[in-house]
Formats: structure tokens, C-alpha cells, sequence
């Protein structure tokens, strides 16, 4: 078990790490190839962010685990909601006021009742994964025109996106950044997936319950270093859109690509509990966000206690139900 814990923990140490250099490597590579900032920043930054879900994913697929793929997907929702936003609010209460990030809130609802119809017959297929990574590439489409539309407007979330963008390299130290931090990718990725598919097999508990607590929480720490650094920097709806991007990426991607593997059971319990505790949390947090009456949202310090209050409750019944098992 303490090897086990030993691959869990090395896995996500260096997933984390291979990812920021993976996704340095590919915004520089656009850049220098004359794309927009703007638009490098919400494309290939927003996916190389979400990359170590990704990843993990398609390799609890191959290794014919796909429950924790589900677990994965649904838990870091959770984690970035209730743990990324709940601490980032904390540090210090969160102001929204971008046009942007308001649209993009209801895209989050459509994509949560889009998941959620297609898994409703308790399982995802082939058929059902090209709908999600097709919507995947329909947002991404999407996205793209309307910041263009609206570059020379001002939106505080757009600009932070740009301020935020990485140093600029050279090409071939970009490139090798990119090939590295693919492998390195990989290799973690498999680490992180061996070690949590033996715990759960030692402790007699399914892939999906690992997923959603151990692995979920790992590939979630990026979003919570991130959006931690962006509100100290004052820059609160560049942390608030990490978040709801990151989540549309994990039901669309996260989701999807497992499907490409093999045929994706879905349990009922996962529906009925999981991801409706999903779902209601992601609807507080969007209501906390949106604001009323012509005033910008606000996630007070309190607001993120009980987001963070609920987050660690959902790990707690997790663990309890693996007791009791």
C-alpha cells in the first residue's frame, strides 16, 4: 500500500509539473506563429490546463478502469467548486463583473444537462463520447469568435487572460518543452493511474470512489494554485473562469475521450448522489457569482466557507461510505 501511495502521490507531483510545461511550450508555439494572445490564452492554455484530467482519463480507460475516468470527472467539478473556490474565496472575497464569464455560465448549465441526458440510460457509448467532444469543439469555436467580437471592449476577464499568458520562447525550446512534457505526461499519468486502481482493489472499494476523492482532488491542485495567485493579484474573474472552464472541460473531454476506448458504465447511485451533489453546488456558486439587481456577483468569505464546508463533507461521505462497505 505505501508503494501505492508512493506512485498516487509521485504521479500527481509530476503531472502537475508536465502540464505547465506542456502548455508553456504550445502558447509559445502560437504565438510565435502569429496567433492572437487572446485567443491563445482561452484555447490551448484553458486545454493544457485541464490536460492532466484528460490524460488520466484515457489511461484509466486503457487500463480497463473506466469508473474512475467518471469518478475523476465529476470529483474535480466538485474539488473546483467547493475546494479551488471555497479557499480562493477565503483568501479574499471574490467580485465578478465580466460579460464573458456571464455567458459562459449558462453554457456550464447546458453542458451539465447535456452530460447528465446522455448518462441518464446508465452508460456512455462511442456514439455518446463524439457528442460531447463535438460540443467540446463547438464551445471552443464559440468562445473564440465571441472574445474576438469583443476585444475592444473592455472585460476584466479578458484582459487578465492576456496578462496571464506565459513567457514568450524560443520555438525549439518550445517545442522541446511540448514533446517532454507530453511523455512526462504520459508516464505520470500512468503512475497516478496504476497506484489508484491498486488502492481501490486493496481496500476493496471501487474506481469510481478513488476517482472522485484521491484522484480528483490531485488533478484539481493546479485550478487551486492558479486561482489562489490570481486573486491575490486582485484578479478574481480570471480565478472564477478558470474554474467554470475547467468544469465545462471535464464533462465535455474528461467525459468523452474514455468512450473512444471502451463502453463507459454508469452507475445509478453515481446520478442520483454524485452528480446531483454536482450539480447543486455548481448552481450556488454560479448563483453567488451571477449578482442581482444591476450589481456585480460576490462570493463573500462566508460564502466560501460553506463551499469549502460542503467540499470537505462530500469527501467525508465518501470515505465514511468506503467503511461501512
Amino acid at each position: 500500500m505505501l508503494l501505492n501511495f508512493a506512485m498516487v502521490i509521485s504521479g500527481i507531483s509530476l503531472l502537475v509539473w508536465s502540464a505547465d510545461r506542456f502548455t508553456d511550450g504550445a502558447a509559445a508555439i502560437a504565438r510565435n506563429l502569429g496567433i492572437s494572445p487572446l485567443i491563445v490564452g482561452l484555447t490551448v492554455v484553458a486545454m493544457g490546463s485541464s490536460a492532466p484530467e484528460i490524460i488520466v482519463s484515457l489511461n484509466a480507460a486503457a487500463a480497463g478502469t473506466p469508473g474512475l475516468a467518471i469518478g475523476n470527472a465529476i470529483g474535480s467539478n466538485v474539488a473546483n467548486v467547493g475546494m479551488v473556490l471555497g479557499i480562493a474565496a477565503i483568501v479574499t472575497p471574490l467580485h465578478v463583473q465580466s460579460a464573458t464569464l456571464k455567458r459562459e455560465i449558462p453554457i456550464l448549465f447546458g453542458v451539465m444537462v447535456l452530460a447528465f441526458a446522455l448518462m441518464i440510460d446508465h452508460e456512455l457509448s462511442i456514439a455518446d463520447g463524439l457528442i460531447l467532444l463535438s460540443s467540446l469543439v463547438g464551445y471552443l469555436v464559440w468562445l473564440t469568435f465571441s472574445a474576438l467580437r469583443a476585444r475592444h471592449k473592455k472585460d476584466l476577464m479578458l484582459e487578465e487572460i492576456i496578462e496571464e499568458l506565459p513567457e514568450q520562447m524560443a520555438t525549439w525550446k518550445a517545442t522541446l518543452w511540448v514533446i517532454a512534457g507530453l511523455l512526462l505526461l504520459q508516464i505520470s499519468s500512468k503512475l497516478l493511474v496504476t497506484g489508484a486502481v491498486s488502492i481501490a482493489h486493496n481496500i476493496g472499494v471501487s474506481d469510481f470512489v478513488i476517482g472522485v476523492t484521491i484522484v480528483a482532488v490531485g488533478t484539481s491542485l493546479p485550478e487551486l494554485a492558479a486561482s489562489v495567485t490570481s486573486v491575490l493579484k486582485g484578479e478574481h474573474e480570471l480565478a472564477i473562469g478558470n474554474v467554470i472552464g475547467s468544469n465545462i472541460f471535464n464533462l465535455l473531454a474528461v467525459l468523452g475521450v474514455p468512450t473512444l476506448i471502451t463502453l463507459v458504465d454508469v452507475d445509478q447511485k453515481v446520478l442520483v448522489i454524485d452528480y446531483a451533489f454536482m450539480v447543486g453546488l455548481t448552481v450556488a456558486v454560479c448563483f453567488m457569482a451571477w449578482g442581482q439587481k444591476g450589481k456585480p456577483g460576490e462570493i463573500t468569505r462566508f460564502e466560501g466557507g460553506l463551499l469549502l464546508a460542503f467540499f470537505i463533507g462530500y469527501q467525508a461521505y465518501q470515505f465514511i461510505s468506503v467503511s461501512n462497505h
